[in-house]
Order: structure tokens, then C-alpha cells, then sequence
């Protein structure tokens, strides 16, 4: 019993003199690890979208074998409030773009909902949202801002744009890759597309989701956030 009463009476005196040393140890050997933990994890980073790693469905032919410098082309169009928009509209700023129309009864009124989802959870960020109508002959002005008033747009974020319809395919077809129609933009020409493209600030196209689908919209949001992340480094 003696043997380890005096057992105990040494481990006492030890931590009273060594203990704060050995928490302070302790503590700076955590941070040591954490810090070496987080410097070699691998950085996540999106892909940079060319027009060779797009389905050729989807893109010019006379670009589809461009591997790299892929970039969205200058664009001149009007939104709900008849303001002329152009891509300085988006200079320094992520953006997701889509294709619709507003008399569209099957995909687009949920394409609208989900991108007013997204609307509501970048409205304290530098992050803007782009709709180019596709039946820009019917999507007149007033029946644009007729249809943001319907759906809660935020002119601050998201213009719904109208203009010239070839303009609006070649914009589709060879800067955001995403129409799958082989029509040059004629008057019975009609682009219809699920994707959301997101766009970063240098005007690369950076990832494509399918708007209609709810998952996709997480993995959108989430890769939002990584791409924001990317520019504070």
C-alpha cells in the first residue's frame, strides 16, 4: 500500500511540475499536425472547359477541335428593363448563365425556379445570374419583365435577356457549348437546353448542370463556393 502511496506522490509532484509544460507541448503539436494536415491536402479546383471536351452535339464544328483559351464572346443585348447589357455587365464577376423561354411549358419553369433558388443564395456575393431567351421574337421586353415580376427576379443579379436570335444561337452554340440543334439560328430555329453553364471571372466556362435536376443544383452551389475560394489565394 506504502509502495503505491508513493507511486501516486511522485506522479503528483511530476505533473505539477512538468504538467502546463506538457499541455503547452501538447497543444502546439496539434496545431503542428493540423497545419501539416491541411498543407497537404489537395487543392480542389474545376475543370476549364474547352470546346474538344464538350459533346460535339453541342458545339461548332469549326471550333469543336479548340483544346485550350476557350473564353465567352462579346455579347450586346436588352433585359427586362430595356438597358442595354454587354459583357461588362459580368467583368470581375462568377456568373451561371441558361438558355429559355417564357412560354415554355415543360423544362424552363423549373430551370426559373431553381435559378431563383440560386438568386436568393448569392444575394451578399459578387455572383450574378444570365438568362438569354431563346424566342426572342415572342420574349419582347415587356414580356420579359412581366415574367421576372412573376418569378421574383432580382435585377441586381439576373437579367433576362432578348436581342437578335442568330446572335443569341452563336452565343449558344460557340461560347457556352450547349445547343444541340444544327439550325444557324432561323426563324424556325429553336434552341432548347437544360444546362446551367457557370462561368468564371476571366469568362471561362468552368462547369455545366443540368437545371432541372435538384442534386445538380447542390453540386452547382457547392462548386460556387469552391470557385469563389479559388480567388482568394
Amino acid at each position: 500500500m506504502n509502495y503505491f502511496c508513493k507511486k501516486i506522490d511522485l506522479y503528483k509532484k511530476f505533473f505539477k511540475r512538468y504538467g502546463p509544460l506538457i499541455v503547452i507541448m501538447t497543444f502546439f503539436s496539434c496545431i503542428v499536425l493540423t497545419s501539416f494536415y491541411i498543407i497537404l491536402q489537395p487543392k480542389i479546383t474545376l475543370p476549364i472547359y474547352s470546346p474538344s471536351m464538350v459533346s460535339t452535339e453541342l458545339v461548332e464544328e469549326e471550333i469543336q477541335h479548340v483544346k485550350k483559351y476557350h473564353k465567352i464572346s462579346d455579347f450586346s443585348m436588352i433585359n427586362q428593363n430595356g438597358e442595354t447589357i454587354t459583357q461588362d455587365f459580368y467583368d470581375n464577376t462568377i456568373y451561371v448563365a441558361d438558355f429559355f423561354f417564357t412560354t415554355c411549358p415543360s423544362i424552363c419553369p423549373i430551370m426559373t425556379e431553381n435559378m431563383f433558388e440560386i438568386q436568393e443564395k448569392i444575394l451578399n456575393k459578387n455572383i450574378k445570374l444570365i438568362s438569354f431567351s431563346v424566342t426572342p421574337e415572342i420574349d419582347s421586353v415587356a414580356q420579359l419583365k412581366k415574367y421576372a415580376l412573376e418569378k421574383g427576379v432580382n435585377d441586381l443579379k439576373w437579367n433576362l435577356l432578348t436581342g437578335n436570335k442568330k446572335e443569341i444561337y452563336e452565343l449558344a452554340r460557340k461560347s457556352y457549348l450547349v445547343a444541340k440543334s444544327n439550325g444557324d439560328g432561323g426563324k424556325y430555329d429553336m434552341i432548347h437546353t437544360e444546362n446551367f453553364v457557370l462561368v468564371d471571372k476571366e469568362k471561362r466556362i468552368r462547369g455545366y448542370y443540368d437545371g432541372t435536376n435538384e442534386l445538380e443544383m447542390d453540386k452547382l452551389i457547392n462548386d460556387l463556393e469552391i470557385l469563389e475560394e479559388s480567388y482568394k489565394n
